[in-house]
């Protein structure tokens, strides 16, 4: 069995978030705002935006209509059942198995699931929380289904951002939408609420073209176990759960993962990850290539549509 080449890069000067360079981990803290509009700004409420500044994540259970939820629905199992999404670069496959563990770039790929990433009720609650216009610098399908739906281990998104996709600040958010129930015991989205302020620097040099390993299990770029435990010991652990419509926004450098799903429940979500404008990707701090522009945008920078007053009422 061929290993990719270890590739240890010397810390750049103006790299405020260093990573996988020092033998041992390193807890420091954040050095960038959490949430960047105001109450005005958005349909976010002032307890809203304070729920997200010190937890790092805010939950609904009915945000999206019906119709929508049911189109994106059969959109996943469109894709599920198509034989040339499975081969396709953008496709993420079990670790031990032929099932799909993700597809990226869905919001390219398909135009049911372009308008979902594109939904005004979204766009509004992510340009609020991050001060002004957005793009989408990733978006992809987690299939976690029955019986053998594999775990995704504890991490930050934004230490592998930053460091293998050179994205400078801390000014992206994720949206987990359900498309199946989350349940307590198939495998939902688990959060440590808090740690975002927090920046955990792991330890083990990043090997050449990490995201073909990584994306099927993470082994690279995962907290140790010492800083996992006390953040746990600090901030306890969330798990939000709903129905299919279950909307779940999270700050990009809050320690999150899931278990795996051994239950006949799927779990399936679409993810969508929103970044300022203003903080585009760099050189990946790490000194390797970019991952592949499916995975991290590097060329399309075009705001999100979004049209004046259109955020509507408070979620």
């Amino acid at each position: 069995m061929m290993h990719s080449a270890i590739h240890t890069a010397r810390v750049r000067e103006d790299d405020r978030y260093p990573s996988r360079h020092a033998s041992r981990a390193s807890v420091t803290p954040r050095q960038d705002p959490v949430v960047h509009g105001e109450a005005g700004d958005g349909p976010l409420t002032p307890s809203q935006l304070l729920f997200f500044q010190d937890n790092g994540y805010l939950s609904f259970d009915a945000l999206l209509d019906p119709d929508a939820i049911r189109a994106c629905q059969q959109e996943l199992q469109r894709l599920r059942d198509d034989d040339r999404v499975h081969q396709a670069d953008e496709a993420v496959i079990e670790p031990g198995s032929r099932a799909l563990r993700s597809i990226f770039a869905v919001h390219r790929s398909s135009d049911v699931l372009r308008r979902l990433c594109q939904h005004p009720k979204l766009v509004a609650i992510a340009r609020q929380l991050l001060g002004g216009e957005v793009y989408i610098h990733q978006s992809r399908i987690n299939y976690k289904g029955g019986f053998r739906g594999q775990a995704f281990y504890w991490h930050s998104d934004f230490e592998t951002w930053h460091v293998e996709d050179g994205i400078p600040a801390m000014r992206l958010v994720s949206c987990s939408i359900s498309l199946t129930a989350n349940t307590p015991h198939n495998g939902p989205l688990m959060l440590i609420p808090g740690s975002h302020q927090r920046y955990v620097a792991c330890v083990g040099a990043t090997p050449d073209n990490h995201y073909r390993e990584s994306l099927r299990r993470q082994e690279v770029g995962v907290p140790d176990d010492a800083s996992l435990a006390r953040l746990v010991e600090d901030f306890g652990i969330a798990a939000p759960t709903g129905l299919a419509g279950h909307v779940t926004f999270f700050e990009c450098n809050v320690m999150h993962g899931s278990n795996s799903n051994i239950t006949p429940l799927p779990r399936s979500n679409v993810f969508v990850v929103y970044n300022s404008v203003d903080n585009r990707p760099e050189a990946p701090f790490c000194g390797l290539a970019p991952r592949p522009n499916f995975i991290a945008e590097r060329e399309d920078f075009t705001p999100v549509p979004f049209p004046a007053d259109s955020f509507g009422s408070t979620p």
